[in-house]
């Protein structure tokens, strides 16, 4: 199998547990609508595949965390709901579709994103196969990154840092924080459910924390190099935002070169694997080289 049908294959068994998991309606039924408007609205899914790719290469079978990596799913949508509004990014078009305050309006947006983030750790929390030691190990690493010590940080000093002078820490303070955080969040939960020690946890941590950079970092390349069929997003809404990312800073060729290095650096952390990183490894080249 290539690492195409692989991320596929992941990809669509987190689609239809997600779609399983929200398959009664609950009521208000305007909730239920919006919020499965944004989580099957489709998506690369990459934050769930890397907690299974992260288990499996650590020994475990990924059927017994699909709800776990699922629920981080679930924190990455809406924190794209919030994302897309008006008082903050304002955008119009998530993933080829209007974002979720145009179709339902900004109060149930700002509902949707509430109840997929509490919902989340409902599920994350639901589990027969993993010690309740380990899950709750994996909450407090999922909490944690995916808020003040991590996305919601980011998130907070991007918005405070638009139309102001770049400089290089603030950059990689909101890079580190607003995207990589949960990326990596996402690998170390892998290793902690599989109930692997500190050394294998560590490499994937450090895995983690530079394959998320070089994400972020190409992100903001293809929104100035993409276009907006292929980004599901409009092009260059960075820079009508003034947005602090590392291109406005560092340009685009040399951005490309940070990210390279980036993820030489990720590959490097995960030789304690070995040839069970193979599919960590070909992961790492992919989020350099794709295109949307």
């Amino acid at each position: 199998m290539n690492l195409k049908a692989y991320l596929e294959s992941r990809r669509i068994e987190i689609e239809n547990f997600l779609e399983v998991y929200y398959r009664e309606p609950f009521e208000p039924a305007i909730l239920y609508e919006s919020m499965r408007y944004s989580l099957l609205a489709g998506g690369k899914r990459i934050r769930p595949i890397l907690c299974l790719t992260a288990y499996e290469t650590c020994g475990g079978k990924i059927s017994d965390i699909l709800a776990q990596a699922s629920a981080i799913e679930l924190i990455h949508t809406y924190s794209l709901i919030h994302d897309d509004l008006p008082a903050m990014d304002d955008d119009k078009l998530r993933r080829g579709k209007p974002t979720n305050h145009v179709i339902y309006g900004e109060a149930m947006a700002i509902l949707a994103g509430d109840g997929l983030l509490t919902d989340a750790f409902r599920l994350f929390s639901k589990s027969d196969l993993i010690s309740g030691d380990l899950l709750i190990r994996g909450i407090n690493i999922l909490s944690a990154n995916a808020g003040i010590y991590g996305m919601v940080a980011g998130q907070a000093l991007d918005i405070v840092s638009e139309g102001k002078d770049g400089d290089k820490e603030t950059v990689e303070f909101i890079h580190q924080s607003k995207t990589a955080a949960l990326i990596k969040a996402s690998l170390i939960i892998g290793g902690i459910l599989s109930g692997a020690d500190s050394r294998y946890v560590g490499a994937l941590s450090e895995y983690g924390e530079n394959i998320g950079l070089a994400f972020q970092v190409t992100d903001d390349i293809l929104d100035i190099t993409g276009t907006t069929e292929e980004l599901g997003k409009p092009k260059g809404s960075d820079d009508k935002k003034n947005k602090m990312t590392y291109p406005a800073i560092y340009g685009v060729e040399k951005s490309r070169l940070i990210a390279g290095e980036c993820v030489n650096n990720a590959k490097n952390a995960i030789s304690v694997f070995e040839e069970k990183a193979h599919w960590l490894l070909e992961i790492a080249d992919y989020l350099l080289t794709r295109t949307k």
